[in-house]
Order: C-alpha cells, then sequence, then structure tokens
C-alpha cells in the first residue's frame, strides 16, 4: 500500500488556498468537508451551461440529463451496487424519513422494528414515529459507559416480529465503526430488513455496499466531498416491495420511487465530481487498472491509513490528561477520526475558544441527544467535537494540540 500523497490530495480542495479559509484549520469535518474542485467545476459548469431541464431533445438539456444519469452509475459501481438502486435526496434526514413513510404503508399493527440509542436522530427518530401507527418499536440500548452497542442486545430483541433494524455504521459522537456485516447477517437470518446510516462511516471510504449485506445504506455527500445531497442505495429486491413514494407516473421508476420532489439537477450532476476526485486518487496512486468497487477500496485503505497516522498523537495526547472523558474508544484502530470529549466546560464554549486560535470544531449534541444522555451528559451541556479526514495534515494536528493545552 503507498503512502498517501497529501500535498497531491490538498491540491484538489480549493479550500486550502482560498481566504478566509485557508487561514482556519477545518476539525468540524463530521459536519460536512471540504468540497473537491472536480465537484465545483461540474456544479458550474452545469449552471452555466446545462441549466435548463434535463432530459430534452435539445443539446444543452441532454447532456444535463447524461450528467445526472453518469453521476448516478458512477457512484453506485464505486459502492458496488446497481445504478437503479441509488437514489438521491435532498438530506439523508429526508432520504430516511421518506423511507419511514414507504414502511409505514408495508407494515402492520404488530409488526416490530429495532432501532438503537447510538444513531443521529435521522435514523432513529422517522422509524420510532412509526409507533404511532401501531408498529412496536424496540430499543437496542448502549453500553452507559462506552456508549458500544452489544450483539447479544440485538439477538434478544430479534424475533418473527420484527420487520426493520436500523442502527449506524459509525456513531457521530463515538468514531466507533460497527461490525456491519455481522448485524446485518443476524437480522436477515430473523428475515428483517436492515437500514444501516452511512453518513458518519462514507467520508472515511466509501463502502462496498453489497459487502456488507445491508437492504438500505445512507450517507451524505456534503460529507463526502461533494454538494449537498442524500445518497440513498435500496437493494432491489427490497425497492420492489415498498410502495411508490414518488408522482403515481414514477412508480415504475426504480430511482424517481423514493424521491417524491425532484432533486437538486445541478447538485445530483456535480456528485460526479465525487467519482472524479477518488478515480484521480486511485492513478496517482496505484500504477494499474481496477474496477470502481476496487479502486473505492484501496482508495478507501489510503484515507484510513493517512487519517490513523494523524489520529494517534491527538488520542495519545488526550488519553494523558485526567480532566475530560474521552467518548467511545480510547485506541485509534477501533475508530474512525471523529473524537468527542466531556469538559466541565460547555462543548460549545470549548468550540468558541478554539476557533478564536483559528481551530474550526464542533460543540453540542451533533443531533445525538438520546446517545448523549445515555452517556451521562446533560444534551444542552454537550461535548466538544474534533473530527478531520484524509486531506488533513499533521501539523494541523499539532495547532490542535496546542489549542487544545491552552483552552483545556
Amino acid at each position: 500500500m503507498p503512502e498517501l500523497d497529501t500535498a497531491f490530495v490538498r491540491a484538489q480542495f480549493p479550500a486550502f488556498d482560498a481566504e478566509p479559509l485557508r487561514s482556519w484549520a477545518h476539525f468540524e469535518n463530521a459536519g460536512g468537508s471540504y468540497t473537491a474542485g472536480q465537484v465545483i467545476a461540474r456544479l458550474t459548469r452545469f449552471y452555466t451551461s446545462r441549466k435548463i431541464q434535463p432530459y430534452g431533445p435539445a443539446a444543452p438539456t441532454a447532456a444535463g440529463g447524461a450528467e445526472m444519469d453518469s453521476a448516478r452509475a458512477r457512484l453506485a459501481a464505486l459502492l458496488n451496487v446497481g445504478a437503479d438502486e441509488l437514489s438521491f435526496g435532498p438530506s439523508t434526514t429526508q432520504n430516511t424519513y421518506v423511507l419511514a413513510q414507504a414502511f409505514r404503508r408495508a407494515l402492520s399493527p404488530g409488526d416490530a422494528i429495532i432501532v438503537t440509542d447510538q444513531d443521529h436522530e435521522a435514523n432513529t427518530g422517522p422509524w420510532r414515529r412509526l409507533a404511532e401507527s401501531g408498529i412496536e418499536v424496540r430499543v437496542w440500548p448502549v453500553e452507559p459507559e462506552t456508549g458500544m452497542l452489544d450483539r447479544a442486545d440485538l439477538l434478544a430483541r430479534l424475533d418473527e416480529r420484527v420487520r426493520v433494524v436500523a442502527f449506524p455504521h459509525c456513531s457521530n459522537i463515538l468514531g466507533i465503526m460497527n461490525p456491519v456485516a455481522d448485524w446485518v447477517a443476524d437480522v436477515h437470518a430473523a428475515g428483517a430488513v436492515a437500514c444501516v446510516d452511512g453518513v458518519s462511516a462514507a467520508p472515511h471510504g466509501l463502502p462496498d455496499v453489497a459487502a456488507l449485506g445491508a437492504d438500505i445504506y445512507l450517507f451524505s455527500s456534503y460529507k463526502t466531498f461533494g454538494p449537498h445531497q442524500g445518497v440513498m442505495v435500496i437493494r432491489r429486491a427490497l425497492a420492489d416491495r415498498l410502495p411508490n413514494q414518488g408522482h403515481d407516473f414514477n412508480a415504475a421508476d426504480p430511482v424517481k420511487r423514493f424521491t417524491p420532489a425532484g432533486p437538486d439537477h445541478a447538485q445530483v450532476a456535480a456528485s460526479a465530481g465525487m467519482a472524479d476526485y477518488l478515480d484521480a486518487l486511485d492513478t496517482h496512486h496505484f500504477a494499474d487498472a481496477a474496477p470502481p468497487a476496487e479502486r473505492a477500496r484501496r482508495v478507501a485503505a489510503l484515507q484510513r491509513t493517512a487519517e490513523q497516522a494523524r489520529l494517534a498523537p491527538l488520542l495519545d495526547y488526550l488519553r494523558g490528561r485526567n480532566d475530560i472523558r474521552l467518548l467511545g474508544p480510547t485506541d485509534g484502530a477501533a475508530k474512525v477520526a471523529t473524537v468527542a470529549l466531556a469538559h466541565d466546560r460547555p462543548g460549545g464554549a470549548l468550540a468558541e475558544d478554539l476557533a478564536a486560535r483559528g481551530i474550526v470544531a464542533g460543540g453540542g449534541s451533533f443531533y445525538a441527544n438520546r446517545l448523549i444522555r445515555a452517556l451521562g451528559i446533560d444534551p444542552d451541556h454537550g461535548v466538544l467535537r474534533i473530527s478531520f479526514l484524509h486531506y488533513t495534515s499533521r501539523d494541523e494536528v499539532d495547532a490542535l494540540i496546542k489549542s487544545l493545552d491552552a483552552v483545556l
């Protein structure tokens, strides 16, 4: 495995050279990543030369539709799913809400679903609301000290009445990468559907959805170097069973059945820039050509290795302090580069002090109030969250540690 060329990576992101962003160290990537130059170029091109209703017979409108189709096909190939299994929506929260409404019609009173307390609200709130229709909601709790989910607690809740199990690939607070493939196998053995929230996992490497086995996989493209869209994979066998949520005349179109509102054409087309960026990384680091899913896998390995190298000194520093509570795993091998800590001072106040030193970090509960409460922390007090990606430099991590030392 070659070493990630950080200089090459950072050259792909205009934000690192543009004012005022060049003056800041970005450590709130779990809230949104910088946008790759390839995405910006495609978005600009669409708005300047394609911005009319797509899929018409005139050349500019036909080109716009072709770019939208290309974006879907290329991202689906990287995720190792069919192009007809991938849909775009305005956000992951909206996509999950639409899915829950589809299941509301497909399920019957007395059926059960399982949700977790480790999730971002987007992948738990819409499912919990199905209780209003007589669906039993079973909560898979977290361990109160660590926030971890125990497989035994899942198995104890699975039976023939369970129809859906919704859980996160990665916690947006703990940074823990859950064993998705194992849990999906348990869910399928019980005859249920697995809905996996990948919003906090995908920025650290696009997943092989087929290998994970998930029936539904969701993530946000604005956290994976792209425009503000939600990306939703619904495997074909499940999609065919769910009721249409779009316009009646789109019921037969698999990529429109779960998007009630028309997508943002320009942003869908620009999402192909995410594939351009990953392809550029692959070409720069590997001499041989490979199919899309393999390119995604080896680029993800590059990203992960680089992030682990940056994460190690930060965790070493934080483990040495006795005035904080480091949430989730303290071993960098067990988590992505998302670090949350509790302190006597509110998370928001710590983030403000870091901002005064040129560090962008986050303070609060980050739509994970259930997890924060389960850990014994008041969501209003919140935590400080530090999150970074493969483009973060060692110099930025060093500056972060120096600033933390002063602020804490």
